[in-house]
């Protein structure tokens, strides 16, 4: 089912101050979602949105909370999320950290006891609006095995950096797993198969079944290398966000626990460096024209797939899955 992208914002807003969220909070947490849609990951779009519901109607999502400092040093700070809708959290944190990167060149927050942050480019590319180096980091459930393993130790662990340029700006947003969990639950709701090699089920046996994958674990990307990375961000965001481990954290995938993953920003500057943002623009401008390997595939760079998906979206609506579009249409009749 198609809807354009603001009937669909409308919906998404609509359904959210129904539960108790602000104005401005409703605001941002259907822009997240919609970001999401418009980008091409649905994964992390508006199939999320009934859950957000449902832990705010059970008491593990407060819509109104925004987060409060709850340590402070020069360039660093500890953000308490009273459980607050992640986006608005996270911007919280982006703000606070505004104050005073201008002064010290790079500062960093880390964030417990907030909700799902969703798609992290989101955040990054806010960041590199106003010239500042966006680095977000996030964990979540054990989904992922780790290399020459078949149990879920580690989380999805993803990781996005925006860097302000001339132009359009870099946007790197990748998930140390090989794929999202949100991307499996994404074929399940539509009854498709997974390629082969990106999950096992319960028993640790390769399956192409989105349903069995999403009891098994997730394989990391590129083997000892996204294991590496993964375990790395791990490790860093729960010593400074004060957050679970993978195999303890719960409250992103599910309705029926508190979130206690942890999340990491780091903003840097751009103007407390030697170089330019133009200086970066035509670097990226030569990689582009750069000579392709297929010729009817000119090289790109990451953000600009994400960009063009988004200008698509706005033109021609946004395609649900008709069971998630009939479960928003019976829960705004509600």
């Amino acid at each position: 089912m198609r809807l354009s992208v603001d009937r669909l914002r409308e919906i998404s807003v609509t359904l959210l101050t129904k539960h108790g969220a602000p104005t401005d909070h409703a605001h941002l947490q259907a822009d997240l979602l919609i970001e999401a849609e418009m980008r091409g990951l649905p994964s992390h779009g508006v199939q999320r949105l009934p859950r957000v519901l449902s832990r705010i109607d059970k008491g593990l999502a407060d819509p109104q909370a925004s987060g409060v400092v709850s340590g402070r040093r020069p360039s660093f700070l500890a953000i308490d999320g009273e459980r607050g809708l992640g986006p608005v959290v996270m911007m919280r944190a982006i703000s606070e950290l505004k104050k005073i990167v201008s002064d010290t060149g790079m500062a960093a927050a880390g964030i417990r006891n907030a909700n799902h942050i969703g798609m992290l480019a989101y955040y990054a590319e806010a960041a590199a609006a106003d010239g500042l180096i966006g680095i977000i980091l996030s964990t979540s459930e054990a989904l992922v095995h780790p290399y020459g393993g078949t149990d879920a130790m580690l989380g999805t662990n993803p990781i996005a950096i925006g860097i302000p340029t001339g132009a359009d700006p870099f946007v790197l947003d990748l998930a140390t797993s090989l794929v999202s969990m949100g991307k499996i639950h994404h074929h399940a709701l539509r009854g498709e198969p997974i390629p082969p090699g990106w999950a096992v089920d319960a028993k640790g046996r390769p399956t192409t079944d989105a349903d069995a994958a999403k009891n098994g674990a997730i394989a990391p990307f590129g083997d000892a290398k996204g294991y590496g990375l993964g375990l790395a961000v791990e490790l860093m965001v729960s010593a400074l966000a004060g957050s679970a481990f993978a195999p303890e954290v719960h409250g992103t995938l599910d309705e029926t626990h508190p979130a206690n993953k942890g999340d990491l920003v780091i903003l840097i500057d751009l103007a407390a460096g030697a170089g330019s943002s133009n200086a970066l623009s035509t670097y990226l401008d030569r990689l582009r024209n750069s000579h392709p390997l297929n010729s009817e595939r000119p090289v790109s760079i990451p953000g600009d797939g994400a960009r063009s998906r988004r200008a698509a979206s706005i033109a021609a609506g946004i395609d649900l899955p008709e069971e998630l579009f009939n479960e928003l249409h019976a829960l705004a009749a509600a």
